[in-house]
């Protein structure tokens, strides 16, 4: 077995090779950008060597200074993780030539499915069923509009080289085919230094479920089951699971099958995975075999109990697999929930700073619960603008699929993270959506369910009277609290009252607050009462609450008059208030927000990569104003309304802050 193995990758992925190396004994070396110099990876590994500046292309995928740090370790073995350098061919073939084991699959695997095209050609050869499309590369927008219009509105644009929801856009008109082809082309040569691109049928209505191979040298190979990663927002995935709650035993076997055969046509051996788009009558489509670790493999580890990372090593390392296509069955159900750094209150766009708080759930495996939280940051350390905007993935296990999902609720509500915009409000949400649950979903979830962005969950009216229970027995603590402070000791119970009026969500809740030792029972005016219980001290930001038996999870925050409370997706004030207080409340006029109608913010931190207008130009609704660049990600911005440009204060290369005003009107 290898003593030591150097990990060409950062963040998450780089963190939970680590743990799997160290499991089995092996030694590990980190490498780092200046950017990732204070990185948990780094902390991590046994060894770490720095690599370059911030930006990828000049450190994680700048193949000489990875394979100098190779030489200058001694590592016998190299683990690419995901992205990056990762199905790279040129460089395995590097650690080929050095004599170093690249844990994956062999040069010529890579070569051959690395390429969507050349992949989609064997899959055809191999006689698996392929989306319609057009293979050969294209040259130009104007071919491009020419292919779509042959293969039939709507199509993918997809980089060939590409991964990650990166160099992808969906056309549905010439327009939106010519415009794709661009930033398609300019996206893969920045991701992956290859701006080839082919098109697709986009089918409608479809599910995305991937199979996990694994294979080894000795012409074994078996499938570990499916993952649903249908729940994505620009052809990135959110949230996954394993198994999926549409496949059936048959149609599970047929894919598996068929990945495996399709790993064999080309020789494969390490864990790979095979994406199919599969419709609404359990037809399925190859799409792409990706050559590397998915991000989303955690959960199939959960339902099979085998560590893909460890099999990946054994298989570089020139072991036979001991496992059997019979050894792996399906126990229980996972489900993951990616952790990103950006803002769904501001169309999920991405958002950097630093962690002035990170506190996820406690990791927990027993029997009939498991939380995993898959990061590679910690608190205190800083999100930046030149790398993917996850940070963690956070994993649910349980016997079904409704405990799953119910462990995966109340770690949501736990997880403690601030100094930056995150995506937490919204995974909540969608775990409570009722399409969700029902298993009921497609590609276009996020599209049909939140068509107008997220701006928050308005909360079903019994865990409103839940919420405000619980807020008007920590609001009464705080009272207590606060005169005892103050000084006025005897007594203290006459200063604060039992009866209170809690509004949230323009909701009004009239109370009256029984208190003991143990908790506090609340009754509300027109009848009904909760109990609630909690060991919750004022000051604390995690709020676990027992609410009539049931746990009920709060990050707080202290505001006049009551809390800031964020749960189930929900972010709301919440006050509480005397009944007069609340009376005298209502005559309070409400504050107005700047006028910003005539202004174009930036409405994330980036890079301008172009201007399309100019002074005194007439702008349509729609119409695309510039472009900003942020975590690899070009982002076009548009006209809201007909305008006159009157003044543009940023031009291509400048960097802006969220809410620089890019330019304004008349």
């Amino acid at each position: 077995m290898f003593e030591k193995i150097l990990i060409a990758n950062r963040g998450e992925i780089a963190c939970r090779v680590i743990k799997t190396a160290r499991k089995m004994g092996i030694k590990t070396v980190a490498v780092y950008s200046d950017a990732d110099r204070q990185a948990l990876h780094v902390k991590m590994a046994d060894e770490a060597v720095h690599i370059g500046p911030p930006p990828a292309n000049q450190s994680y995928i700048v193949i000489d200074k990875v394979m100098q740090a190779v030489r200058d370790t001694g590592a016998q073995a190299v683990h690419p993780g995901y992205g990056f350098l990762s199905e790279n061919p040129k460089f395995a073939k590097a650690l080929e030539a050095e004599g170093v084991a690249f844990i994956g699959p062999p040069v010529g695997a890579i070569e051959a499915m690395g390429d969507k095209i050349t992949s989609k050609k064997i899959a055809q050869e191999a006689e698996v069923n392929t989306v319609p499309g057009y293979m050969g590369l294209i040259e130009d927008a104007d071919e491009a509009v020419k292919i779509s219009n042959q293969i039939g509105y709507p199509v993918m644009i997809k980089a060939s080289a590409g991964g990650g929801g990166k160099g992808m856009r969906i056309a549905w008109n010439d327009a939106e085919a010519r415009e794709g082809f661009q930033s398609s082309k300019n996206e893969a040569a920045s991701s992956f230094g290859d701006d080839r691109i082919f098109i697709e049928k986009f089918v409608t209505q479809p599910r995305h479920i991937e199979i996990q191979v694994l294979c080894d040298s000795h012409g074994n190979g078996l499938y570990l089951n499916e993952r649903e990663c249908s729940i994505q927002r620009r052809n990135q995935k959110v949230v996954e699971e394993a198994p999926s709650p549409f496949l059936d035993d048959a149609t599970r076997k047929a894919m598996g099958e068929q990945a495996v055969a399709l790993a064999h046509a080309v020789d494969y051996a390490s864990a790979g995975t095979v994406e199919f788009i599969v419709d609404g009558e359990r037809n399925f489509f190859f799409l792409e075999m990706n050559t590397r670790l998915q991000v989303e493999h955690p959960v199939t580890e959960l339902i099979t109990g085998v560590d893909l990372v460890e099999q990946m090593i054994r298989v570089a390392n020139g072991e036979k697999l001991k496992l059997k296509q019979s050894d792996i069955g399906i126990h229980g159900w996972a489900i993951e929930n990616r952790l990103y750094a950006e803002d769904p209150y501001r169309g999920f766009l991405p958002s950097i700073g630093r962690l002035t708080r990170y506190r996820p759930p406690e990791e927990i495996a027993t029997d009939d619960h498991v939380v995993r939280n898959d990061t590679g940051v910690y608190e205190g350390g800083e999100i930046s603008m030149y790398y993917d905007p996850m940070i963690a993935k956070l994993c649910t296990w349980g016997p079904t699929r409704e405990e799953a999902i119910e462990h995966m609720r109340v770690a949501l509500d736990s997880f403690e993270v601030e100094g930056i915009g995150h995506n937490l409000p919204f995974l909540s949400a969608v775990m409570d959506h009722p399409k969700f649950v029902s298993g009921d979903i497609t590609t276009a979830f996020i599209a049909e369910e939140y068509p107008d962005g997220f701006d928050g969950v308005e909360l079903h009216p019994d865990t409103l009277r839940r919420i405000a229970a619980a807020a008007a027995a920590m609001y009464r603590v705080a009272e207590i609290r606060r005169t005892r402070i103050s000084g006025r000791m005897d007594n203290h119970e006459r200063h604060v009252g039992t009866d209170w009026v809690v509004s949230l969500q323009g909701q009004d809740y009239p109370l009256r607050i029984e208190a003991d030792k143990a908790g506090a029972t609340v009754h509300f005016d027109g009848g009904g009462h909760h109990r609630v219980e909690s060991n919750w001290t004022p000051g604390q930001p995690l709020a676990v609450l027992d609410v009539d038996g049931k746990p009920l999870v709060l990050k707080t925050d202290k505001i006049p008059n009551g809390f800031r409370i964020r749960t189930r997706g929900a972010d709301m004030a919440v006050h509480v208030r005397t009944p007069r207080q609340h009376e005298l409340a209502q005559l309070m006029p409400e504050k107005l927000g700047a006028d910003t109608s005539k202004m174009l913010l930036c409405p994330m931190p980036g890079l301008v990569v172009k201007v399309d207008v100019a002074v005194g130009d007439t702008v349509q609704e729609g119409q695309a104003l510039c472009t900003v660049e942020a975590m690899k990600m070009e982002n076009i911005l548009r006209a809201e309304k007909k305008a006159v440009v009157a003044k543009i204060n940023a031009g291509p290369g400048d960097s802006l802050a969220v809410d620089d005003v890019i330019m304004e009107f008349e």
